[in-house]
């Protein structure tokens, strides 16, 4: 659970990305299934949609999706994604180990 929470930290939804009023319809329908590829496709928990047969009959889906995809991805990347939670993981791991140790030798020299 905190690993799907944290794969939503720091990126916004589509709909924050772009403002739905002001684009065709189909751009956004593409926009936002781009986007949530995007996201995958960097290494967060989103599903990979793409609707083929409309992307290639309908060039507003196609140029959405390809826009969403390109900004979800490189959003999710300067996050770092999954890569720097598992990174901070470790760190944090190793830092909790190492304040238990202190924690362990200042009880110890405190009962002698």
């Amino acid at each position: 659970m905190m690993l799907a929470g944290l794969s939503l930290t720091g990126c916004q939804n589509a709909s924050e990305l772009l403002v739905t009023d002001e684009y065709p319809p189909a751009y956004a329908d593409g926009f936002r299934a781009g986007c949530g590829s995007g996201r995958q496709a960097a290494g967060a928990l989103a599903q990979f949609r793409k609707d083929v047969p409309r992307y290639m009959g309908q060039p507003l889906y196609a140029e959405g999706w390809n826009d969403g995809y390109r900004q979800c991805q490189a959003m999710q990347v300067d996050t770092g994604g999954l890569t720097a939670w598992r990174s901070n993981a470790l760190e944090r791991d190793r830092d909790r180990a190492w304040r238990h140790h202190v924690d362990q030798a200042k009880a110890e020299a405190f009962h002698r």
